[in-house]
């Protein structure tokens, strides 16, 4: 999937923010690096089920 211009920035900062809350969470090392990976694979699908799944789920 190709992003560009606006969306592509915003797609961005959005990957960016998954990432940083996913490290600085309280979770252990191992689903920290699964879900990096799934949000760094998976493009718009993987922050998305990060946000709703992830660590300290909503």
């Amino acid at each position: 999937m190709e992003f560009s211009g606006i969306l592509g920035f915003v797609y961005l900062i959005v990957v960016i923010y998954a990432v940083l809350q996913i490290a600085q969470s309280s979770a252990d090392n191992g689903k920290k690096a699964i879900w990096i990976a799934v949000v760094l694979v998976i493009p718009v699908a993987g922050p998305i089920a990060w946000y709703f799944l992830g660590p300290g789920g909503r």
